[in-house]
């Protein structure tokens, strides 16, 4: 008696298993087009990202630190310069120089009134406890009329894996909503170290190209060639 079925429970578990068997396979095709759908938007977005230019117009600010405008000693004597066309120059300056050149934007020197050591050891030491204190700076130079920029090139070195201390303080006294930022950097081999992150951070309402210029500090003197691609890669 166990071995005999009835021909009509048969037909109709056939038909349970066959439903089954097809809501299983909508459910797949379903997760499959949502997540093809969600790379294709995370695509979308990167290729607009790294394709970003930005609207070349005349006002553009170029802000720059460099240890060497704030070391209170002779060119020759400070670790943050280098020697570009024959001149001795701090290293940021001379990326913003380039980019002045390029864009026609006008410079600013971040000053500050800390008296920076002009030996490498010991600035590096200095940078490291300022990082230790998270120390803000005084600001001794400061923008006029910065109602007047749209677009502000932001320059630096990397300390420690980190912006200076100094641009703390900077980003402290600006509001740069709504203007774009665009940072270049000097490095002995840690490249930007995720500070274009803390600076969209530090300015939300802004615009931070992440497509930023960062130049090892032994490539300075030959860097014009770099500095021109990558702004004309940004419509400049």
């Amino acid at each position: 008696m166990g071995r005999l079925y009835n021909a009509g429970g048969i037909r109709r578990f056939l038909a349970f298993v066959l439903i089954l068997s097809l809501s299983f396979t909508v459910t797949a095709c379903g997760g499959n087009k949502s997540s093809g759908s969600s790379n294709n938007r995370s695509n979308s977005s990167n290729r607009k990202e790294s394709q970003a230019q930005v609207k070349a117009d005349g006002n553009v600010l170029v802000a720059y630190f460099t240890a060497a405008e704030n070391s209170g000693v002779d060119a020759v004597a400070s670790a943050s310069y280098s020697e570009v066309n024959g001149e001795a120059v701090g290293r940021v300056r001379a990326l913003a120089d380039m980019i002045q050149a390029k864009t026609g934007g006008e410079l600013f020197s971040i000053q500050t009134s800390v008296v920076y050591p002009a030996d490498g050891g010991e600035l590096i030491d200095y940078a490291q406890k300022e990082q230790d204190d998270n120390a803000r700076p005084e600001l001794t130079s400061h923008i006029e009329n910065l109602d007047n920029y749209n677009t502000i090139f932001i320059g630096f070195p990397t300390w420690w894996y980190d912006m200076p201390q100094v641009l703390y303080s900077f980003f402290d006294e600006y509001d740069f909503s709504g203007k774009t930022i665009i940072p270049f950097n000097t490095h002995n081999g840690s490249r930007f170290s995720g500070t274009i992150d803390t600076i969209k951070d530090l300015e939300p309402d802004a615009d931070v190209i992440t497509d930023g210029l960062t130049i090892s500090e032994h490539d300075i003197p030959e860097a014009e060639g770099d500095v021109n691609s990558w702004l004309e890669g940004l419509g400049y």
